[in-house]
């Protein structure tokens, strides 16, 4: 049974691989859930993290992650919320079938995780005698809104509705916040004109990487005080 585990939803690319590999450690084991696999995971793999398959668009998916928790862990330091997914309005669905799986992969994963995995948290608690933490990773659009992924949007503003009442109900146990990227990583195919049009978006017109994220969770893990917030990762972008 793993003690003092942090769990990473959607760790196997991106921000969530790079948070797995800065948080694991001898003492602070991780297990990340992944949807698709990919060659990052062998990476992770021979760090001994440990890499579970769970695809969070069912609640069958949501529910075998829970369980595996259940069974292998006897606490956690954290809950890293980081799975996501991102679709746009568009004529090939409809809005039924755009809405749903926002609304299940950024509210329904993260809502059933954070109850049925609780008691492991609080267990944390009692052992470390410090707080644990749930962290969500909501988007910047949460207070903009966006015309063209409404959507997405919206389950990104329930998520962060949800720091607000699990901050409530689990304190002081369990610290839970939010964190608010704008623009922190490019895709591979994004192009050059795509690029300089995104960083202008920005006061501080750059693009951190990926370490921006990392150290924004480091800063709340290492928190005994702060919780019921949205730390904005934005570069100045709401003043432009």
């Amino acid at each position: 049974m793993k003690r003092s585990a942090i769990i990473i939803t959607g760790g196997g690319q991106r921000l969530g691989f790079e948070l797995a590999k800065a948080l694991h450690s001898e003492d602070t084991p991780v297990i990340i859930s992944y949807r698709t696999s990919r060659a990052e995971l062998k990476q992770l793999t021979a760090l001994g993290i440990t890499c579970i398959q769970a695809d969070f668009s069912s609640d069958k998916g949501i529910e075998g992650f829970s369980d595996y928790v259940l069974q292998n862990c006897s606490s956690l330091k954290a809950i890293i919320h980081n799975a996501s997914s991102w679709l746009a309005e568009s004529d090939d669905l409809s809005p039924a079938d755009t809405m749903q799986p926002m609304l299940q992969v950024h509210v329904q994963a993260p809502y059933q995780l954070n109850i049925a995995l609780q008691h492991l948290l609080i267990a944390y608690n009692q052992e470390a005698e410090q707080a644990a933490d749930i962290i969500h990773l909501t988007d910047y659009v949460v207070d903009k809104g966006s015309k063209k992924h409404i959507a997405y949007a919206a389950s990104k503003a329930a998520l962060a509705n949800l720091t607000l009442s699990f901050s409530a109900l689990l304190a002081p146990k369990v610290k839970v916040n939010s964190i608010a990227p704008a623009l922190l990583m490019f895709n591979d195919d994004d192009g050059d004109e795509y690029k300089q049009k995104a960083l202008k978006k920005s006061l501080m017109q750059l693009c951190p990487g990926a370490i921006e994220g990392v150290e924004a969770v480091k800063y709340l893990l290492n928190s005994s005080y702060i919780t019921g917030h949205t730390l904005h990762l934005d570069g100045g972008r709401h003043l432009k």
